[in-house]
């Protein structure tokens, strides 16, 4: 599957309606950012069950500012709603893998009971 451009209109939808995405905060001038790039897109055809996304900060800047992202590339892994990584630094294409699978074993049960229980208190 391709990277989908991310944008104010359309984040909500994508993000909530997939299982897991993987979101590159991203910038044309930044240099990290292009390196990065074709590393993202390769993981996106390898892992085709999952949702691949960018978010262009110069014409998405409200939403950069909604996650406070200060850096850029910044990868964000949002798995059921809940953002289970994000930080900035371009990634090798190993460590990248690595992260996906590590998002496929996190147990969302154990995830979205501790949510619940900050929320109650």
């Amino acid at each position: 599957m391709a990277t989908v451009e991310l944008t104010t209109e359309n984040f909500d939808e994508v993000v909530g309606g997939s299982d897991i995405v993987l979101v590159d905060f991203w910038a044309e001038w930044c240099g990290p950012c292009r390196a990065f790039g074709p590393t993202f897109e390769a993981a996106s055809e390898t892992h085709e069950d999952l949702v691949f996304g960018k978010v262009d900060t110069e014409a998405q800047q409200e939403l950069a500012a909604t996650f406070g992202i200060r850096s850029i590339p910044t990868l964000m892994i949002v798995r059921e709603g809940v953002v289970l990584f994000a930080q900035p630094g371009a990634l090798p294409a190993n460590a990248l893998d690595s992260l996906i699978q590590q998002a496929r074993d996190v147990n969302m049960e154990e995830v979205h009971a501790q949510v619940s229980q900050a929320q109650q208190g």
